[in-house]
Parts: C-alpha cells; sequence; structure tokens
C-alpha cells in the first residue's frame, strides 16, 4: 500500500520528538509502557480480563496468535488490550502500533460489520505499523546496525524487539543498501 504524501517523513518526525519528551537518544529503547503512561493511556493484559472472565484465558493458552492488541474507545478516551501472554519483544511491538494510532489520532471505527465480519482499514494499520517501527527502531538505529555496531541478534535483545523488526526497519529504511553503496563509492577511490 502507498502512504498519503509526507506520511513517512511525518512518522519520523513524532518518533523523534515522542523520544524527546521521553528523553530518549536515537538509540536507546523505547519502554512502551512509559510512552503509554505519558500519552494517558491505560494499557490492560488479556491475564487481568482472563482473571474476571475465563473464557479470555482460550486467546492466552489455547489460541495465543488470534489475538495480539485493540484499542478500546470510551468517549475519546482510548484504552489498549493486549495479548500479555506473547513474548516481550511481539508485546512491546504491539503495543507501539496501538500507540501509534493514538499519535496519528487515528479515529475509532467499529470493530465489526452487521454480519460479524471484521472492519479493517489498510491505510490506518500501515501508517500505524510504520509508525511502530519508527518509535521502535529509529532510521539511525537501522543504519548502525547495518554498519555493524550491533549484530541482529544483539540489536533485537537491546531494543526489545523481535529479529523480523529488525530486517523490517533495515529493509524498509534501505539501510543495508545505503551503507553498501557508500561502501562501493568509498573502495572506488
Amino acid at each position: 500500500m502507498g502512504y498519503r504524501r509526507g506520511f513517512k517523513t511525518e512518522a519520523t518526525a513524532i518518533a523523534t520528538e515522542v523520544r524527546s519528551e521521553l528523553g530518549l537518544g536515537l538509540f536507546d529503547p523505547l519502554d512502551p509502557y512509559a510512552l503509554a503512561d505519558h500519552l494517558a493511556i491505560p494499557i490492560l493484559g488479556l491475564s487481568v480480563l482472563a482473571a474476571e472472565a475465563p473464557q479470555i484465558g482460550h486467546l492466552l493458552t489455547v489460541e495465543p496468535d488470534v489475538f495480539s492488541a485493540v484499542t478500546v474507545f470510551a468517549g475519546t478516551r482510548r484504552t489498549i488490550v493486549h495479548n500479555d501472554g506473547h513474548s516481550r519483544a511481539r508485546q512491546n511491538s504491539n503495543l507501539c502500533h496501538e500507540l501509534s494510532h493514538g499519535l496519528l489520532q487515528h479515529p475509532p471505527t467499529p470493530a465489526l460489520d452487521d454480519r460479524g465480519c471484521r472492519i479493517f482499514n489498510q491505510g490506518i494499520e500501515d501508517e500505524a505499523t510504520w509508525l511502530a517501527g519508527c518509535l521502535l527502531l529509529t532510521e539511525q538505529a537501522a543504519m548502525a546496525i547495518a554498519r555493524g555496531r550491533w549484530t541482529r541478534v544483539d540489536a533485537a535483545e537491546h531494543f526489545g524487539v523481535s529479529e523480523a523488526m529488525i530486517r523490517f526497519r533495515i529493509n524498509k529504511t534501505g539501510a543495508a543498501v545505503r551503507i553498501e553503496r557508500a561502501t562501493s563509492r568509498y573502495a572506488r577511490r
């Protein structure tokens, strides 16, 4: 899907501003709980809800990949419900995705249509995914990983993300290609 004109630049600016507000540098890991607190968006884990409604436990134990996270609205107030049975790296990604919806001021939409089918706006989901990546792993960090400052495994641990997120950001920022081109230009001199 193509992003609206200027979106990627906007997302980078939002991520830079948010990181600054949280006192984070370009190479610091971002804690989604600190960001949620900063934005006054409560987070509820499924395990808390399962204590009150045991059938929710099904999503934690039997089919954990069916549900990641959702933003629930009460008027204009947002609350994020997430699957706290996932790995920490996946939780960080899920939470930053939902927080990105808030930062981008995406409006609430019904979850299901009148037939019970999920309503899915690909455009806003793609925007939230992109901004979540910017928040978790800055372009400068992706470039540093591509240059060899960290191995991908060490970078994933440092930033609290999955190796898939590391690959996603390196690929989407073009970090590896940019480093390779710069290296080959330097070698030709």
